[in-house]
């Protein structure tokens, strides 16, 4: 239970990184391409997660379009505002029976490195689940790709490898919130 709410979790937190077309002006910049290590620091009981993604321009800029749909039909709410010293989201979701309300800041330049600091809120779901969760995720660049990767793939920890190309098919996966 406890690790389908971290996916849960990390699925709204994904969406609340991507601009809904329409609904918001401002728009995260593209990472460089290469291959970035992202180590996610989450507080509480769940242990900190290090993963490696391949990505190229037309890949994150795919990433905001396969997600965008997903994100217009969960999210009620998704701020992107530009700060002096990078981006703040604002988004409320609502997945799995669960409403979750998020703030991130966003600071790096997108080209060697930046960091994700959000802080989330949920009501409703799974009794005993976390309501309150804080999470940090520090991304470096670490040059090209590496000679079997493609632009997309994603290497988990414990070397489980995914492309997130795959995710939207994931999508029917994802436990509706029951409205």
């Amino acid at each position: 239970m406890r690790r389908l709410f971290l996916v849960s979790c990390s699925a709204v937190g994904l969406l609340a990184l991507v601009p809904v077309s329409g609904a918001v002006a401002v728009e995260l910049p593209v990472r460089k391409a290469g291959l970035w290590e992202m180590k996610v620091l989450s507080g509480g009981s769940v242990p900190e997660m290090t993963m490696q993604q391949c990505t190229d321009e037309t890949t994150d800029k795919d990433m905001s379009t396969a997600f965008s749909p997903m994100a217009k039909e969960m999210c009620s709410k998704q701020d992107i505002q530009k700060t002096s010293a990078g981006y703040v989201t604002d988004s409320v979701c609502a997945i799995a029976g669960m409403t979750i309300k998020s703030h991130a800041e966003i600071t790096g330049d997108f080209n060697s490195a930046y960091t994700v600091k959000s802080t989330s809120h949920s009501e409703g779901g799974a009794a005993g689940a976390a309501r309150d969760n804080t999470t940090t995720i520090e991304a470096k660049w670490l040059g090209a790709c590496k000679g079997d990767q493609k632009a997309g793939d994603i290497v988990m920890p414990g070397g489980m490898k995914m492309n997130i190309k795959d995710m939207q098919n994931l999508k029917a996966l994802i436990p509706k919130s029951g409205k």
